[in-house]
């Protein structure tokens, strides 16, 4: 015989009658009025067929069928509750799996020192991280949070902007000792350049209110930053590099800024997720964390650019 989906809230209101000792105080549990926990009493024992109840003014006493019945009843009510309380806990503790895919580069040095911490402070989310510099399409991967330098062009996803991350442009020491360090923007489009594909051909400064846009080519490109670093120092031209990538070679010897007077533009971060991810605590959890991460990194960056103006 099929249940329906009111003899199940009938059975769930049966247990609670059991459980309860009466039917006041089981309408007064579960939030019904006394009348509708009798009806549906009644009407779960007139679709079996068998009294389940014996009534009187004060009391009940469970029928023979009755008390095989319950057993069913108070497994099914105990079920329900449970899947309640597994819902409030998720509410409550994050758990579940997070699928993040990053540019290699800013996985390596800011993702994975920061997903480090996160997972220390919630250890029941378990995290799935593709580094790659290739742009992954988020909905056939299942992806819940992509990080991305640049503003959302699809419309069918939703950012959340993680951070502004400064740049610089940056030579090696040996180069510049063979080829003449810029001491204009437009001395620039006249160096070989390491090229990051991501980006445009173009390197934008400006100073005292000044615009300056010049094309630059070179005979290397890569999608990998962390490739484009590594050319750079290793002679093979100048390149607009972050500052949080630049610092430490800068720090050992290895890169010299130039043109450090001159404003680049930054680069934007951003966290981006299908629309139905908006809602979920552990992908919020997440992206909040992120965003302070970030603002540590800004704050350790500006410091790196004051020390290296007064270097």
């Amino acid at each position: 015989m099929d249940v329906q989906f009111e003899q199940l809230k009938s059975m769930v209101v049966f247990a609670q009658v059991v459980e309860q000792g009466n039917l006041t105080a089981a309408a007064k549990h579960i939030g019904l009025s006394r009348a509708v926990v009798s009806y549906h009493i009644k009407k779960l024992e007139s679709q079996l067929g068998v009294k389940l109840l014996n009534r009187s003014t004060r009391s009940i006493a469970l029928t023979e069928a009755g008390m095989e019945y319950y057993q069913s009843c108070r497994i099914i009510s105990e079920q329900a509750a449970t899947a309640n309380q597994q819902m409030e806990n998720l509410k409550n503790e994050p758990v579940g799996l997070l699928k993040i895919t990053c540019p290699v580069n800013v996985g390596l040095q800011i993702l994975v020192p920061a997903l480090n911490d996160f997972r220390r402070l919630y250890p029941k989310i378990e995290l799935d991280v593709m580094l790659t510099d290739e742009v992954v399409n988020i909905m056939q991967e299942g992806i819940d949070l992509a990080i991305r330098g640049a503003p959302l062009i699809d419309s069918g996803l939703q950012a959340s902007k993680l951070s502004t991350l400064p740049t610089c442009l940056c030579g090696s020491p040996a180069y510049l000792k063979k080829h003449g360090r810029p001491s204009t923007p437009s001395e620039l489009s006249q160096h070989a350049w390491v090229i990051y594909k991501l980006t445009s051909g173009a390197i934008t400064l400006s100073k005292g209110g000044r615009s300056y846009s010049v094309a630059v080519k070179g005979s290397i490109s890569t999608n990998n930053a962390a490739a484009r670093t590594a050319f750079v120092e290793g002679g093979h031209g100048l390149g607009r590099i972050p500052l949080y990538d630049a610092w430490p070679k800068i720090k050992a010897g290895l890169l010299e800024r130039v043109l450090e007077d001159y404003h680049l533009d930054n680069i934007d971060v951003y966290g981006v997720f299908p629309p139905g991810s908006a809602g979920s605590k552990k992908l919020r959890l997440l992206i909040d964390y992120l965003k302070d991460y970030f603002i540590k990194t800004d704050k350790q960056s500006s410091q790196n650019t004051l020390l290296s103006s007064n270097g």
